[in-house]
């Protein structure tokens, strides 16, 4: 795999492209249009300098990623790649339609198509294609450059060589852990993750404790390094609540309805730090996520 297209340069697709422009692969990040591009752009860039700031990486060594990285508007572009993964919006509708426009654009039939969700299940994207076997689930965490983690997730129609092939992409050429999941709603660390957010969503709602007594509660007393709250705003509130409506539609669980309050607060357009303001209040990034 030594051609890789990322589809969304959001906070996920720009991570992702980050880092397997990093570990010395061809990669296009192909965008909705021109200012979106930009944004993509910005937005890699701006980790990369973190990167350096921080000693992750040299001067040099961000250069020949940026190098590596090629922006565009036009999926056509991604005819030659050997992996193409999908980091757009938590939508079934638009991954799919995605799905069925990357099985005629990717001219390899050996390509796999990889998608970056949370919480769709990888077969319905799979079988939107004419090579479900080469369809998988790429689940990286936020901020991908700094988690080591991937879920690898294989459908009841992913042939067991492309469920090898990306794990050994993600664990030999990307260097990160992968754990694999078996295709179900939240997969592994959301299905764990997610009714914990929920909880601390219910309480704060009912009044029992406000977001920062949540959140330093889990901080100091369990040894967390983000509260829940925190981590929800981190994720992205509209990110949680459409996961959280698919653990529901999979398990018809209580623990997994998304609360009232979160569902305001994404009506409100209230998403957490990607909009400056979730449950806490943040100071705006020019280079902060947007629907992608």
């Amino acid at each position: 795999m030594n051609r890789v297209g990322v589809v969304g340069g959001g906070q996920m697709g720009a991570g992702i492209a980050e880092v397997c422009a990093r570990a010395g692969i061809d990669t296009i990040v192909c965008e909705a249009d021109a200012t979106a591009v930009r944004r993509a752009r910005d937005r890699v860039t701006a980790s990369l300098d973190k990167a350096v700031g921080r000693g992750r990486c040299t001067a040099e060594e961000a250069r020949l990623a940026v190098a590596r990285l090629t922006f565009t508007g036009e999926l056509h572009d991604l005819a030659d790649r050997d992996l193409v993964i999908e980091a757009i919006v938590e939508n079934t509708e638009a991954k799919t339609e995605l799905f069925a426009a990357l099985d005629k654009i990717v001219e390899n039939p050996a390509a796999v198509l990889a998608t970056n969700t949370s919480s769709i299940p990888v077969m319905r994207l799979g079988m939107a294609t004419e090579r479900a076997d080469r369809v998988v689930g790429l689940h990286f965490f936020n901020p991908v450059p700094v988690l080591p983690l991937v879920e690898v997730v294989a459908s009841l129609h992913t042939s067991s060589d492309t469920a090898a092939l990306v794990e050994r992409f993600a664990a030999s050429t990307l260097g990160k852990t992968v754990v694999r999941s078996p295709d179900r709603a939240g997969f592994v660390v959301n299905a764990l993750l997610i009714p914990y957010i929920l909880s601390a969503i219910r309480m704060t709602e009912s009044g029992f404790a406000t977001p920062a007594d949540v959140d330093h509660g889990m901080e100091l007393g369990c040894a967390h390094p983000m509260g829940p709250l925190r981590l929800a705003d981190l994720i992205g509130l509209d990110t949680v609540a459409s996961i959280a409506a698919s653990l529901y539609e999979e398990f018809k669980e209580p623990l997994h309805a998304p609360p009232p309050l979160l569902q305001r607060m994404v009506e409100a357009g209230l998403l957490g730090r990607k909009t400056g303001r979730g449950f806490h209040v943040y100071e705006q990034d020019a280079t902060a996520n947007h629907p992608s």
